[in-house]
């Protein structure tokens, strides 16, 4: 089979694009993404809402297909219910007074916004610039804490590829940046850093010798991972292996982002363990990240659930309590 330098979503995929490897697992991926697909139908014929149940827990782990992502997520993550709650918000913070700076600084990162994406360019009919640029103005005016930051340009972006409809991409972000994820994007970042905190907390419980050893070299967990986390792996892995992360994380809340970090590095540690200097500690850290075995994306979900072992919220919720003291 031969594949479009185009993937499904609009990326362009780079010159060093590895074709075999994608071929080798999408021989294998198709099928699953049938049955999947199959297994979704029957699960929502007839339905126009997704109960959360441990059964779509499950199948939200195993993946949504695509023409299901929109419902599912906006049901699984409560944005649906927000949306129902306030009839009218987005259409009256799109024609409401704008903040000029806010406008200004958004309208700088829209250009900077996926370069490589069909969609995000200069003149194209289904052209994204627009509705992202109306989504994270409106959602600045309606969150005067977040305002804007660098990184929801990418979230964004990408929920419109899926989602498609601004309204529905609105308050999928209101969900993420007030529920899921509160305090990553506030000026002082305050949530954010106590999860880098809790990252190494939990690196050293889980692998202490690799702990010991990048805590010898002097690298702080933040340096490689922090755009991991505030980019919600985007930019970082494989699209389709980002929407298999998200699928869970609009269910499971924000342990995923740890079980991915986890998986990421204790799956590497033979070769953390190798890199003996800062450098090259940093530079392994980027070459985890674009591993050819990524790109499976059903691996790699199997992978998040089996290498961090037990990962329980309430553990989570404890060091987060106890981290956010020590950054605060």
């Amino acid at each position: 089979m031969s594949w479009s330098a185009i993937d499904p979503y609009g990326f362009e995929r780079p010159e060093d694009f590895d074709y075999q490897t994608y071929e080798e697992f999408m021989s294998h991926y198709l099928a699953v993404l049938a049955r999947r697909a199959g297994k979704w139908s029957s699960l929502l014929s007839a339905r126009t809402k997704v109960e959360r149940s441990r059964k779509v827990k499950r199948y939200c782990r195993k993946g949504i297909p695509a023409e299901h992502r929109c419902m599912v997520w906006m049901h699984i993550s409560g944005a649906q219910k927000r949306m129902e709650e306030n009839p009218g918000l987005y259409e009256k913070l799109i024609n409401g007074p704008k903040d000029q700076r806010l406008v200004e600084t958004i309208n700088t990162d829209i250009h900077r916004t996926f370069p490589d994406n069909i969609y995000f360019k200069d003149g194209t009919d289904e052209g994204k610039r627009r509705p992202l640029f109306n989504v994270l103005v409106a959602y600045g005016h309606h969150n005067s804490g977040v305002g804007y930051c660098q990184g929801l340009n990418f979230i964004t972006g990408l929920l419109l590829l899926v989602v498609k409809d601004e309204e529905m991409v609105f308050f999928l972000l209101d969900t993420l940046l007030d529920k899921i994820l509160p305090d990553y994007y506030t000026q002082d970042m305050i949530g954010l850093k106590a999860d880098q905190e809790v990252l190494g907390e939990l690196i050293k419980l889980k692998f202490p010798q690799l702990y010991a050893h990048v805590e010898k070299e002097g690298v702080p967990w933040s340096l490689p991972t922090t755009k991991w986390f505030i980019c919600l792996y985007l930019e970082v892995l494989p699209i389709e292996t980002v929407l298999r992360i998200w699928d869970s994380l609009f269910y499971e809340g924000s342990k995923i982002i740890f079980r991915v970090a986890l998986t990421l590095i204790g799956a590497n540690q033979e070769l953390l363990l190798k890199s003996t200097t800062f450098p090259n500690v940093v530079e392994t850290f980027k070459k985890i990240t674009t591993s050819a075995r990524n790109v499976d994306c059903q691996l790699f979900m199997q992978n998040i659930f089996k290498i961090p072992g037990s990962l329980p919220m309430s553990q989570v919720s404890k060091m987060r309590d106890s981290c956010r003291a020590k950054v605060v």
